[in-house]
């Protein structure tokens, strides 16, 4: 049963026939106690809840009724309702652990999803735990490689989010598989025969946000000659995944929020809006809680892709899975190159184990590269990994220069300036060893006016 709080019958009687036309048994409540009421008789599954219903518009009674039900019915699901002037309502109602918030005036097919959604995921979190093998036989995740436990949790979590359209935020350090996750998010959902269109939002310039991401009309500016559909067009019906999301200025976090909150673009120059069907996933390798402390990320945007948050566990974590991953990278790499490599010898799968990998799967990809391309056997032995080892691996304590009277910009380029030394210009290695994407690199060398004149051999080994 869907509990409807809110004190204007017109809306009551609105949102009953649209639950009631989806399949959804209602019951309403015009006040708090009603409400509390209803949530101790009878069995509810869902609250949606005013957040002006009391005789003011602060919300202070639809907070404290957030709050009573989250103190004593944690499992029940709050959707909040409010108007986009009141998103710093709905935002607290977040922090106070509502699913959801919609504004009004909503648009119907959104609510319900909103709803679904949310229905989804509470069931989800009671089903039985997997194993690998049967996540494997239902599932399409093949190229998510381990046994770990907190590998088959992040399944687990995959299987109840992918059938929602609920917004999906992935963290986790750089080189841990982010993009592999939203694939299989997309590849396990029923959009899974539309688009599923993949951007680095560090690598978008601010200046060419909007024509990227909206797109224009011919004639817009000068260089506009034809029409152009944004990113979110190109996904429209399908997924949009967003790299880098903690990359953005604030100037671009508020037209990301207006779209996702609108389900609508404008194209420049257009003066017709466009509606949207994109289901959003977004991933970040930085404390997005802490930039939004600093305020460099807008709270608001932060709740709204954090529906579902996933944060994916460093190779260190899951040094179980290192055999695993390095076989499937070997089998990989020696049909890419035709080598006639089966294995690794004990000694170097237990050496390899032992690693700390900074750049996490990446880096271990890369190494198993290195070692079937140096390897004339058909097994890669201890010493052919510790050459491959020796020459991948990021000395980051030699690196680091001496503190005592730089500014932070001042160590920033100087380590760069060692990295790029160290790996002789190769910009897909530096930016490994920094931590780095090869966009957000070349932005920081930009910014410090650093050049290489071997930018074209960056995929030299």
């Amino acid at each position: 049963m869907i509990l409807i709080v809110d004190d204007d019958i017109a809306v009551q009687a609105s949102l009953q026939l649209l639950m009631r036309d989806a399949g959804f048994e209602t019951a309403v409540a015009g006040r708090q106690g009603e409400a509390l009421k209803v949530l101790n008789t009878q069995s509810v599954s869902l609250v949606l809840l005013d957040m002006n219903f009391s005789v003011d518009t602060s919300g202070k009674d639809g907070l404290e009724l957030l709050g009573d039900i989250k103190d004593r019915w944690p499992q029940i699901p709050v959707i909040l309702i409010t108007g986009w002037g009141s998103i710093e309502l709905a935002v607290e109602g977040m922090r106070k652990g509502a699913f959801d918030f919609i504004s009004k005036p909503w648009e119907n097919q959104r609510l319900l999803s909103t709803v679904k959604n949310a229905l989804t995921l509470t069931k989800g979190k009671k089903s039985e735990r997997k194993s690998r093998q049967k996540l494997d036989d239902s599932y399409a995740f093949a190229s998510i490689i381990g046994q770990h436990q907190s590998v088959l949790n992040i399944l687990e979590t995959i299987v109840n989010v992918a059938p929602t359209t609920a917004p999906v935020l992935i963290s986790g350090e750089s080189g841990t598989g982010k993009e592999l996750v939203a694939r299989a998010i997309h590849d396990n959902s029923e959009r899974k025969d539309q688009p599923f269109v993949s951007v680095n939002l560090g690598a978008i310039p601010p200046n060419l946000f909007e024509s990227e991401m909206f797109g224009y009309r011919k004639g817009a500016f000068t260089d506009a000659r034809n029409d152009k559909p944004g990113k979110f067009e190109l996904a429209n019906g399908g997924t949009l995944f967003l790299d880098e999301i903690g990359e953005m200025d604030l100037n671009a976090q508020v037209k990301l929020l207006r779209v996702l909150q609108e389900q609508q673009v404008d194209r420049i120059g257009d003066i017709k809006s466009r509606p949207i069907d994109v289901r959003i996933v977004c991933a970040t390798n930085r404390k997005l809680p802490n930039m939004v402390e600093q305020g460099s990320f807008r709270e608001d945007l932060y709740y709204r892709i954090n529906l579902i948050n996933m944060e994916l566990p460093p190779l260190r974590d899951r040094k179980s899975d290192i055999p695993l991953l390095a076989n499937y990278f070997l089998q990989q790499s020696a049909g890419v190159y035709k080598k006639e490599i089966q294995a690794f010898d004990e000694q170097a799968l237990q050496y390899l184990k032992r690693q700390v990998f900074e750049g996490n799967i990446r880096e271990l990809k890369n190494c198993v590269e290195r070692a079937v391309l140096y390897c004339n056997q058909r097994t890669i032995g201890l010493e052919v990994l510790k050459h491959c080892l020796a020459g991948n691996s990021v000395q980051r304590k030699q690196e680091l220069p001496d503190v005592g009277s730089m500014t932070l910009e001042e160590m920033e380029k100087q380590m760069i300036i060692n990295a790029l030394k160290k790996y002789k210009n190769n910009i897909s290695q530096s930016a490994d060893a920094l931590g780095l994407s090869r966009q957000m690199l070349y932005r920081r060398m930009e910014k410090y006016g650093l050049k290489t004149s071997l930018d074209t051999k960056e995929n030299a080994l």
